[in-house]
């Protein structure tokens, strides 16, 4: 069984990285932006108010996010492990997280932290924005969303690396290639 979280900066590739370790582990990829961008298509009370935050590259509140991964977690697929990704992004959010796993008598195995250059990040971030056509991906709003991680989610990381379960692996490559690293990573990682 694995419990783990994978962190990296807006467009370090968690997404492609999460769908492809919870394929290989067995584990279940829960993404709070997916779940966020769902609400938003289909036009939720949540989505509307989600949307507010996501078009102007803010991070949605805790109080919705919260209570969204409570509900997630509190789902039977996940009884094997999961794999959180976009969660937690504040401390505030790992003390809740570390609410609901002790609640279930659980804790986390590993974070997996994704690195990458914040010019890397923004050229890669603006392709994909043209690809997809994602409103919430414009240069100042991705660089808005960058300033936010490094400001927020680095005390999380440094929160994990106390804690001694933090992995840290280079997200700049091919998708293989950083797929490789990232299965090296928690291979390690577990066996410590």
């Amino acid at each position: 069984m694995t419990r783990m979280l994978i962190i990296g900066p807006p467009g370090s590739g968690k997404g492609t990285q999460a769908e492809r370790i919870s394929e290989r582990l067995g584990v279940v990829a829960i993404s709070t932006g997916d779940i966020f961008r769902a609400n938003v298509k289909g036009e939720t009370p949540l989505g509307i108010e989600a949307k507010k935050y996501m078009d102007a590259g803010d991070f949605v509140p805790d109080s919705v996010t919260n209570n969204m991964v409570r509900d997630r977690l509190g789902q039977s697929d996940v009884e094997n492990g999961f794999l959180l990704d976009g969660y937690p992004r504040t401390t505030a959010q790992v003390d809740y997280l570390d609410q609901i796993l002790a609640e279930g008598e659980q804790e986390l195995d590993v974070v997996l932290q994704l690195t990458a250059d914040d010019e890397e990040l923004v050229t890669r971030l603006l392709g994909r924005a043209k690809e997809t056509g994602r409103s919430d991906d414009n240069e100042a709003v991705i660089r808005h969303r960058l300033d936010l991680y490094h400001e927020q989610t680095e005390a999380v990381v440094a929160k994990y690396a106390e804690r001694g379960i933090l992995t840290q692996v280079d997200g700049i490559g091919g998708i293989d290639e950083v797929t490789d690293r990232v299965l090296t990573a928690i291979e390690s990682a577990k066996a410590v």
